[in-house]
């Protein structure tokens, strides 16, 4: 089995005739994903693909389609509000792959989607996959088999590597979920944790955190208090330098917040397994 995304999960793409667009959807497509819509303002009535037909609104697109998943590829300036038109239209499940959105537009953003019972993953993250049913944003599908490992990261490029790393290894995943490294995101380890915890189809969890915030010291706490599954960890950043931003907005440590360190120590009180590289996890779910 698999948490949000299957392959009946149908997929509206936002700025799809975009450069990024064209290319993703292009992807998602050819891995079996169903792309029933796309929208871009002032193009309705195209299509991509000479099958997916492109709205101008998510409103129509969503009539037309019955897509219940969006994916968003606008830049940063627009992300907020093509955030907020996907839930206005009803869609539960929306998916922001678009950095630099501004911090005070993400305040807004999640607000309005926590107020609407949707849920959003990023902005600033690789989206979804579950092997072999769905690819939602702009993870790699062949890096990944089938299998029983759910895997919940921070890091979009660390994702890919541990996903590839299990595959070589011999593991699949049940299901990858990049909840992405600004400060501000719609979905957070805790969140990811609760539904992997919930799915028979999960057996092992994998999760790649990196300094900054306290998202993994919340996560540690869910894990003592609510989580049977077994937890291989591994937290990017020991070597980073206070007051320095690395790679994403969120990964930054700020006099004693945010600290590497600080976060290994409190998932390793709690039983989780803690990675030194990427290339030890498989070895560790042993």
């Amino acid at each position: 089995m698999s948490i949000l995304i299957d392959q009946s999960t149908r997929v509206l793409v936002q700025g799809i005739t975009g450069k990024e667009g064209l290319f993703h959807t292009n992807r998602m497509m050819e891995y079996g994903t169903e792309i029933v819509a796309g929208v871009t303002p002032g193009k309705g009535g195209d299509w991509v693909f000479d099958k997916v037909p492109v709205f101008n609104t998510c409103k129509a697109a969503v009539l037309a389609s019955g897509a219940n998943c969006s994916v968003i590829y606008v830049p940063a300036l627009y992300a907020a509000d093509a955030m907020l038109e996907a839930v206005t239209a009803g869609i539960k499940l929306v998916v922001c792959i678009t950095e630099g959105v501004p911090l005070q537009d993400m305040m807004r953003v999640r607000e309005y989607v926590d107020n609407c019972g949707a849920r959003l993953i990023g902005p600033n993250c690789p989206g979804l996959l579950t092997p072999g049913e769905c690819n939602v944003g702009i993870i790699p599908g062949d890096i990944a088999r089938e299998g029983n490992v759910g895997v919940v990261s921070r890091s979009g490029t660390l994702t890919y590597e541990v996903l590839h790393t299990l595959s070589e290894s011999g593991r699949g995943t049940s299901t990858c979920v990049g909840i992405g490294g600004d400060p501000i995101s719609g979905t957070s380890f805790v969140d990811i944790l609760r539904l992997f915890e919930e799915d028979p189809g999960t057996d092992q969890i994998v999760m790649i955190g990196e300094i900054g915030g306290q998202d993994e010291e919340r996560a540690a706490e869910q894990i003592a208090d609510r989580l049977s599954k077994p937890i291989v960890a591994f937290v990017a950043g020991r070597t980073a330098p206070a007051g320095k931003t690395m790679g994403h907005a969120g990964a930054i440590v700020e006099g004693g917040s945010g600290l590497a360190d600080n976060k290994i120590r409190a998932l390793r009180e709690v039983g989780v397994r803690i990675a030194n590289h990427p290339e030890e996890i498989p070895e560790l779910l042993k």
